[in-house]
């Protein structure tokens, strides 16, 4: 691509959103390393480039960057940096959402802060990203702080990584040292299970390999840009489990109408399709689907909706109405990974509230392992303390539901909230269930069954049960499934 020949044909040409395709959902990018690595600056040099400044902001740029740098441009920092302590003290504090785009295709950008007592704003950018480009300055390699971050957007499940080593220039455009860096980084990239990096070397403040190629500078390095791997990255797939909403709330408006409104997480569902709902195990059929204007055929992940069920059954807000066929986890104990977020960090045995979607439940949190950012190992912890990546085991005073995070980022993601001082304490993702993932399965002394109720009797009267009549619980699930686990006690 061939550079603009001045600054007002920089600025004169604003976003033509009809150039984009309308029915592809934008690409969610995070930026993320340690502090001073020039993210802010390469993402407001993406913005120029991409002519995503308008006139009006690039005059409110010129006069907020005092006096034009060397190349006789602006602080491009400032078009991310937008708090007045940011400007003051030349960091960036809180996330900061852009909207760019290019011929090919739209991306929602955030600027993460790199800061170590920030951690907790980026891990609130990394979840709902695609992709991540890691900033990396050339002078200092890979520091404990661009470990913690990869890390956590590792963790959050972006599979998909762009390594920037920036300000290339300050090392003589040294081949050297970016092979140093990205040999650096594929190590600890496969430690963190991540395998999809493409390394490009780059100079934010001059614009070298961001939009338009280095080329004059870096004969030595023939691979994409920045924009061109961003155009071709993939948008992280749809949930891989069935149908999931969480009741956020039950809609009674007359004695006619009862509907349970919220947010398609997962999968799909349309008039007809029988569905379960969790903890309680009724089961029930869509009847209709409502939302504020009109009625539909389906919804999809996404949708914000009000279902109506066949018949009256005991939904509360919190419940999570599912698909019969493909079924979160339900228990009492799981496990999972965390980041602590607050000085006190998480501490062993205590009571906290678990918010997940729009359910909240007490429990109590044992750290079980903590990483060790240098060497990548993880130890053993009693507790773990601020900014700490750690792995623990959760117990419910009652049934949870939950998928793994790996398939489904909603209802596998939870926060945990100090009930003394209200606080988000950390936030995690289920990694599994603690018990065996089956239909019949012990928990503590008791034994739960996921069956029909006209096939409970038939079970109930098995050699393996009849001892233990009173410490089972039914749950209620599909006739097949039910009639599979009586094939196997009579063999």
């Amino acid at each position: 691509m061939t550079a603009p020949s001045n600054l007002a044909e920089a600025v004169s040409i604003t976003l033509d959103a009809s150039r984009v395709a309308r029915d592809s959902r934008p690409l969610r990018l995070i930026t993320c390393g340690s502090v001073d690595d020039g993210k802010s600056t390469l993402i407001g040099r993406l913005l120029w480039d991409t002519k995503a400044v308008k006139e009006d902001q690039a005059a409110a740029l010129n006069r907020d960057s005092g006096k034009q740098n060397d190349l006789g441009l602006p602080d491009f920092a400032l078009l991310l940096d937008g708090l007045q302590a940011e400007r003051e003290q030349g960091i960036t504090i809180d996330v900061a959402y852009r909207y760019f785009a290019t011929d090919r295709r739209a991306f929602i950008v955030a600027d993460t802060p790199g800061h170590e007592q920030y951690t907790r704003n980026m891990a609130t950018g990394a979840s709902t990203a695609d992709l991540a480009v890691l900033l990396v300055d050339a002078r200092a390699g890979l520091l404990e702080q661009t470990r913690r971050h990869a890390t956590i957007a590792s963790l959050m499940g972006i599979r998909q990584f762009v390594l920037a080593v920036n300000k290339i220039d300050l090392v003589d455009y040294s081949r050297a040292r970016f092979d140093e860096i990205t040999h650096d980084f594929k190590e600890l990239a496969l430690s963190l299970g991540v395998s999809k990096i493409t390394a490009i070397p780059v100079s934010a403040l001059k614009g070298e390999n961001i939009v338009y190629d280095g080329r004059a500078n870096m004969p030595w390095y023939d691979g994409p840009t920045i924009v061109e791997t961003l155009e071709k990255a993939t948008v992280r797939s749809a949930q891989t489990v069935g149908f999931r909403m969480s009741v956020q709330r039950v809609s009674r408006p007359g004695e006619s109408f009862r509907g349970y409104q919220g947010t398609v997480s997962g999968g799909a569902v349309k008039p007809g399709d029988s569905v379960l709902i969790l903890p309680s195990g009724m089961v029930a059929n869509v009847s209709k689907i409502v939302t504020f204007d009109l009625v539909r055929n389906a919804a999809v992940a996404g949708d914000a909706v009000t279902l109506v069920l066949d018949r009256q059954v005991d939904v509360s807000r919190g419940d999570m109405i599912v698909s019969i066929d493909s079924q979160p986890m339900l228990g009492l104990a799981f496990d999972a990974q965390l980041v602590a977020l607050q000085p006190d960090g998480i501490e062993p045995g205590k009571r906290y509230w678990l918010k997940s979607g729009s359910r909240r439940q007490r429990v109590i949190v044992e750290p079980k392992l903590q990483l060790d950012l240098k060497s990548g190992s993880w130890n053993g912890a009693e507790r773990l303390p601020m900014n700490a990546i750690g792995k623990v085991s959760l117990a419910f005073e009652e049934q949870a539901v939950f998928d793994t995070y790996e398939q489904n980022r909603s209802t596998g993601a939870f926060i945990l909230i100090d009930p003394d001082t209200n606080n988000t304490v950390a936030g995690g993702m289920i990694t599994g269930r603690r018990s065996a993932v089956s239909s019949i399965h012990g928990e503590d002394a008791r034994v739960l069954l996921s069956l029909p109720a006209d096939l409970a009797d038939q079970i109930m009267a098995s050699p393996l049960f009849a001892a233990r009549r009173d410490e089972v619980e039914i749950r209620r699930t599909t006739a097949g499934r039910a009639q599979t686990l009586v094939d196997r006690l009579d063999d």
